[in-house]
């Protein structure tokens, strides 16, 4: 368990709507946030996202929408942030690239490399693409396409700004194959690993020119040129929780040996966060905090196909929070696919989690529970088990569940590995739910063996508050609410958690 933790996601680029992808990030974050308040207080937890508002497509979607690029982003911020309300996402903060705590940072450590000489100005004759607003050497093309995008690209010649990535590249592999922990899951550390030990690292072009793309942070050095939008982007991470002296050295109570750092992406930004962002730490003499973790996720799918709005496959977050509710929605995104996998989405997959896990087995808990407390103590709750069990050796089965769920709940989330962690609570809500079928409690009650009755409410009710205290990181309004159905002593039962969906 660390002391400290500083989670963060990507900052979403505001060039269109939020998306699922966005969603399943954030909630994800959420979810570990929450957990490690639970753990570690409030205090030692910290949380970030945020938005990514400069470059090229914004500029471009600000034309075609006949506003200017500050008006266009405040606008598709609002949805982020109107978004991350509607699902329930618990962020300590949200960092905007536009904000002057940003901007004021990002020039702070162009200034700095600058003087290193780790920037220098060189001419660039190449491939660029314009919308993933990426330059590409001519051997890394083919039939004049975008190697990510497959879109058209074109030749220019400019002159620009370059960091020195080559200078780091020996440095970097031995710090990945030293720190086996930075990135995960091992599928992408070995993805990184090999792209550096089979690729000779070119230096990064991190500005454009004015009269090519004016919607930028202007180099501080060089106010004619504007600052290549995933370096500006990088930063963030550092701008939003701590700042640089008049030497240039950083501090942050979030950037500290003590501290565990998390950034959770998505595979397709493993390159920027596994090879730009250390490097760029390294080059300005910034501590890599020895907890710091780079972690990416897979993509969720429709039908194996990835989604894309040229496609018209986007699926709304907020469409299915509204149809499916909040907590569906996170519990089905964090349970259906391992993280770090690809999944495929359907609302047929969601209907099938709602039915199942929800209705008839949580949800069917705790009704089938407060019904009986009802029936059989007039609401009233046991204080205690009387000792006196009809199975002893099931009712310890069940207790000893209950005692060890929150170590294996960390365990799970300590390697991220959230459906794992939601069996783990599940397995509880299932032995509980068979020791209802097998104990026969209306046959306890017929007996009059009121004193096992008592022992097997008490028993059932202890179940379903760990099942909500351990749920709540990813499902906190259930949480909240079966909580409020139980009450202190006196039962609230209302309505089923999740009426079935026919």
């Amino acid at each position: 368990m660390p002391k400290k933790i500083y989670i963060t996601t990507p900052i979403y680029y505001v060039n269109s709507s939020p998306h699922i992808g966005h969603s399943y990030t954030n909630i994800a974050a959420d979810s570990l946030a929450r957990f490690y308040r639970q753990k570690l207080g409030e205090d030692n937890v910290w949380f970030l996202t945020g938005t990514d508002e400069h470059g090229q497509k914004i500029q471009k979607a600000a034309d075609e929408a006949k506003v200017t690029p500050q008006e266009f982003v405040d606008k598709i911020v609002s949805q982020f942030e109107g978004l991350w309300k509607d699902l329930n996402i618990s962020n300590n903060d949200f960092i905007r690239t536009t904000q002057a705590r940003h901007v004021n940072a990002v020039q702070k450590v162009l200034e700095i490399l600058y003087k290193k000489k780790d920037i220098f100005k060189s001419r660039y004759e190449g491939w660029y693409c314009a919308p993933c607003e990426t330059f590409w050497s001519e051997s890394q093309v083919t039939g004049q396409l975008c190697p990510d995008c497959k879109r058209k690209i074109d030749k220019i010649s400019e002159e620009n700004y370059f960091f020195r990535l080559s200078a780091y590249q020996a440095w970097l592999i031995e710090y990945i194959e030293k720190n086996s922990s930075f990135i995960g899951p091992d599928i992408r550390r070995n993805e990184v690993i090999s792209f550096l030990k089979n690729n000779q690292l070119t230096d990064l072009c991190i500005s454009r020119p004015k009269e090519r793309l004016n919607w930028g942070i202007p180099l501080p050095f060089a106010p004619d040129h504007v600052t290549y939008v995933w370096f500006d982007a990088l930063i963030n991470y550092i701008s939003a929780v701590g700042e640089f002296d008049e030497a240039g050295n950083y501090s942050s109570p979030w950037w500290q040996d003590d501290c565990t750092l998390l950034h959770l992406i998505g595979k397709d930004i493993l390159r920027q966060h596994c090879v730009y962002w250390p490097i760029m730490l390294k080059a300005l003499s910034i501590n890599i905090p020895k907890n710091m973790r780079v972690f990416a996720h897979g993509w969720w799918l429709i039908q194996d196909t990835k989604m894309s709005k040229s496609l018209g496959n986007v699926v709304s977050p907020l469409a299915m929070v509204r149809k499916y509710g909040i907590d569906t929605y996170r519990y089905f995104l964090l349970s259906d696919v391992p993280f770090g996998y690809d999944g495929n989405f359907s609302e047929e997959s969601i209907i099938k989690r709602f039915n199942g896990d929800l209705a008839n087995d949580l949800g069917n808990l705790v009704y089938r529970t407060l019904t009986m407390a009802e029936k059989y103590f007039d609401g009233n709750i046991p204080l205690k088990d009387t000792g006196k069990f009809q199975d002893a050796a099931k009712a310890r089965l069940i207790m000893d569940s209950i005692d060890n769920l929150d170590s294996l709940l960390e365990d799970k989330l300590s390697s991220l590995s959230f459906s794992s962690g939601l069996e783990s609570i599940w397995q509880l809500i299932n032995m509980a739910n068979k020791y209802v079928e097998e104990t026969k409690p209306w046959n306890l009650a017929k007996e009059n063996k009121i004193e096992e009755l008592k022992s097997f409410i008490y028993l059932l009710v202890r179940a379903i508050r760990k099942t909500a205290d351990c749920i709540y990181p990813f499902m906190p309004q259930t949480s909240q609410t079966i909580l409020e159905q139980l009450g202190t002593e006196k039962i609230k039962k209302g309505k089923p958690l999740f009426p079935r969906i026919l």
